[in-house]
């Protein structure tokens, strides 16, 4: 067994900082302050142990962690994460004003080394001699070598079997059993503020906190997340006055990039007014789907080729929040063969995607841009004008449609001949003769 202790940033960071621990290992548990893991069955996964402990060390920070120690036992690597912390705060005090490490502090003993490095640790890092404490030192105990040099008899008699068993265990010598953590199958989490928020943007410094740890549970799960709801609540001396107020997002698909989220979190907080200080926040997943994580490949990508930018999917959801979501459209195309209705306009939350069809080849004679209204042309002994005298290059192309809509439809039934002419200022434009009661040349559209 290998044992690996990561020391969260701060306590409430333990919890997410262990769902993120699982992607390594499925024996994960929460001891004391620290996160443990058991990577003894997982690190040739990882491609041994020494690659493990240097992956672990260098994305362990970002997820929370601020110290990580090893060894053979879940009781030794805590005792040495206890003497890393004290060591750095001791360095702390001793240096202040200078720059952090850049990397992840870490240390660890092999299974050699495992009795002369505990027997030189102080008292305190165990956390079963902790009680026993000040009566240790008056019988001249200042490490844990001196306690295990007590007769166990004796030991045993005055504080217990307790403290024998946590010794023997952290020398390997008894087995250590733990209780592993599990997910929740809902993510629903609550975190105090610790000061009263009177600004709604105020609130997504706490939120990122929240965005932190259902990253960590989505990627536990193999999740990406759909709806999440951001609630908050008011002192308890108003919350029977006041109901606290929420903001709910959608994305259009399942995703894990807790920045895209953060973004659109912002645009919706910057429209909101508390109705009076917010002291607590809750994140609810209300929706999620499985987004497994993508394999990598030996061929080089945009990511690789250093490409960096935001997806259209993600630039919509933001736009969206921004400007509301009636506010911006997206065209759908519909099977008719009149130009003006062969596109729907409707909110982009309302369509869903299409499967991807060949246009028809009626539209290879269209040009890119086409005029909101056909634009009636005058004519000149007997041809139409536009900046000068059309010469017809193209056509006639007929279209002869919509006679089974109704009257007051946007798009009634039409009969026309449409042609491809030439303007001598213009250019290249697209025309069409109306048949019916009153044939007449219309301008629908212009080649560019």
């Amino acid at each position: 067994m290998w044992w690996i202790a990561l020391l969260p940033s701060l306590p409430e960071a333990a919890l997410p900082l262990a769902w993120w621990a699982l992607q390594w290992t499925p024996r994960v548990c929460l001891l004391d302050e620290a996160v443990l893991l058991e990577v003894g069955a997982s690190e040739r996964l990882f491609g041994g142990r020494r690659v493990l402990l240097q992956r672990l060390r260098a994305q362990a920070g970002a997820a929370g962690a601020q110290a990580l120690a090893a060894a053979p036992t879940a009781l030794a690597a805590l005792a040495l994460l206890r003497q890393l912390d004290a060591d750095a705060d001791a360095d702390a005090d001793a240096g202040a004003g200078a720059e952090p490490a850049p990397r992840l502090p870490a240390t660890g003993c092999g299974t050699r080394r495992l009795a002369v490095t505990l027997d030189a640790l102080p008292l305190d890092h165990l956390s079963a001699a902790r009680p026993h404490a000040p009566t240790l030192r008056q019988l001249g105990c200042r490490t844990l070598g001196d306690v295990r040099a007590l007769p166990r008899e004796g030991v045993a008699r005055r504080f217990g079997a307790d403290l024998l068993n946590a010794l023997d265990q952290a020398h390997g010598q008894r087995p250590d059993n733990q209780r592993w953590i599990s997910l929740p199958e809902r993510f629903d989490q609550r975190l105090e503020c610790p000061s009263a928020i009177e600004h709604a943007q105020a609130l997504l410094f706490g939120a990122q906190r929240l965005l932190t740890a259902l990253q960590a549970w989505l990627a536990a799960r193999q999740s990406g997340v759909l709806a999440l709801t951001l609630h908050w609540e008011h002192d308890r001396l108003r919350r029977s006055e006041l109901r606290g107020g929420q903001v709910p997002l959608r994305t259009a698909q399942a995703t894990r990039d807790m920045a895209h989220l953060s973004r659109l979190l912002a645009e919706h907080l910057a429209r909101v007014t508390l109705a009076a200080p917010a002291t607590a926040l809750r994140l609810v997943a209300n929706q999620v789907a499985p987004l497994p994580t993508a394999s990598l490949s030996l061929l080089p990508d945009a990511r690789c080729a250093g490409e960096v930018g935001e997806g259209w999917g993600q630039v919509l959801e933001r736009l969206m929040a921004r400007l509301g979501p009636n506010q911006v459209l997206q065209g759908q195309l519909c099977a008719d063969h009149r130009p003006e209705a062969m596109v729907r306009w409707s909110p982009a939350t309302a369509l869903k995607k299409a499967p991807a069809t060949p246009p028809p080849a009626t539209l290879a004679w269209q040009p890119p841009w086409l005029l909101r209204e056909p634009l009636r042309l005058a004519v000149v002994r007997e041809q139409p004008v536009y900046h000068g005298p059309l010469r017809l290059l193209a056509g006639p192309q007929r279209i002869e449609t919509g006679w089974w809509v109704d009257e007051r439809s946007e798009a009634p039934s039409v009969q026309r001949d449409y042609h491809v002419a030439l303007s001598p200022q213009a250019g290249l434009v697209w025309i069409f003769l109306l048949h019916g009661k009153d044939p007449a040349w219309y301008l629908h559209g212009i080649y560019g």
